[in-house]
């Protein structure tokens, strides 16, 4: 299929190339719009119909959707119960959202470094942050930074001789598998596996997340966090007196807040959009793979300064196309280069800078320097990936990229 026929079914690609860019098609917008012009709009049947397909996806056994890969994260943990006094291992280099959410809960935060090439954490800095733990974590929650797939087996080992649970931040890898074929989301070596559904997301929803596991009881617990605690089921009800008639049966109108929970639902309109979407899920991710190739072999001409961040093992999905350049051997700084893209049209971005430097954690945990962290932050760049890309937009990154370190 040529590159022309393969954007063609998507909305229009604009002029300058954002790093990261949703892929709507006709049928996704049919989609939304058969709901907006259903009875539902929220409370509909197409969550639930959106979480078992998603399951199917993952290879998980269930899925809870919700409002945002940041609302999964909260979910996830709180579900595990998860809460204050706990302490949380998260590598520095990932979204807030990663430890934000362990904060959510009344949980501490302890850094982890990661590798400074790959910016994952790793079995050996995952035992080094828990021995320089003033106590056992509760939970480990390793991220799989752009799509890069962390070593679950061996990660997995070392958080349960510590007795850990585990959390994926899988927000950036829906669609991969690792070395031996198991599923990103299939929660093989971890209790859940977390997904953002934002448009630059590998699927999109709009705004929306899910959460995968293997605990039917656990994933209703979820769906119950999500709707502020609530349930109508007669077998959790605390005051059937209040609650239900005479013959045992819940009131219309009864329903009981059993704990303290949260508005995280997601809507039909997102789930009907994400159930579309997941329908080209594998078609996504090839893309991803294909464009970067594209940018591994384009990018060559630039190897004394520019060097792709390695994928690593198994069949990635990627989320990002991130590279390490030497700004000081270029003699450009970061910003320079990124305004200089952006004068010729192309988005780019840093993921991340570590999260231990910003205000709030430094204020609470003190000066934080993790070689790992501020090695790989000191030379990331993303640049533009999306599946509506076509293979000559490589060819255009990559001569703008070379004319801004020029």
């Amino acid at each position: 299929m040529s590159s022309a026929a393969r954007v063609a079914p998507f909305l229009p690609v604009s002029d300058p190339l954002p790093y990261g860019r949703h892929a709507i098609d006709d049928a996704d917008i049919a989609a939304v719009v058969e709901v907006l012009r259903s009875d539902w709009l929220a409370h509909g049947p197409r969550v639930g119909e959106f979480e078992r397909a998603f399951a199917v996806a993952t290879g998980a056994d269930d899925a809870a959707a919700c409002s945002s890969g940041t609302a999964a994260l909260h979910l996830a943990l709180a579900g595990l119960d998860v809460g204050e006094g706990d302490l949380c291992i998260v590598p520095a280099m990932t979204f807030l959202a990663t430890a934000t959410a362990a904060r959510f809960c009344g949980a501490e935060v302890v850094f982890a470094d990661v590798d400074p090439v790959s910016g994952l954490m790793t079995p050996q800095t995952l035992s080094a942050a828990i021995a320089g733990s003033p106590r056992p974590p509760k939970a480990v929650l390793p991220v799989h930074l752009g799509g890069r797939i962390c070593a679950m087996q061996e990660i997995a080992a070392v958080a349960r001789a510590a007795g850990a649970l585990i959390v994926e931040d899988a927000c950036h890898a829906l669609g991969g598998a690792d070395a031996d074929g198991a599923r990103v989301g299939a929660c093989a070596w971890s209790d859940a596996a977390c997904f953002s559904l934002h448009p630059v997301k590998t699927l999109a929803a709009g705004e929306g997340g899910m959460v995968t596991l293997n605990d039917p009881v656990r994933a209703e617990h979820l769906r119950r966090l999500r709707n502020h605690g609530v349930t109508k089921d007669t077998a959790l009800l605390t005051d059937p007196l209040q609650s239900c008639d005479d013959e045992g049966a819940i009131n219309p109108w009864s329903y009981e807040q059993i704990e303290l929970g949260f508005n995280y639902r997601m809507n039909e309109m997102e789930a009907a959009l994400g159930l579309s979407q997941l329908g080209k899920l594998d078609a996504f991710a090839a893309r991803r793979r294909q464009l970067s190739a594209h940018y591994d072999a384009a990018l060559h001409p630039l190897a004394s300064f520019v060097v792709p961040v390695p994928a690593g093992p198994g069949t990635l999905s990627p989320h990002l196309y991130q590279v390490a350049i030497d700004f000081a051997g270029a003699g450009r700084s970061r910003a320079e280069v990124m305004r200089r893209l952006g004068a010729a049209g192309i988005g780019s971005q840093v993921h991340y800078l570590p999260v231990y430097r910003q205000p709030y954690f430094r204020a609470r945990y003190g000066p934080v320097s993790l070689a790992g962290a501020e090695a790989f932050y000191a030379s990331v760049l993303a640049l533009p990936l999306f599946p509506a890309m076509a293979d000559g937009d490589i060819a255009r990154v990559v001569e703008a990229l070379t004319e801004a370190l020029a």
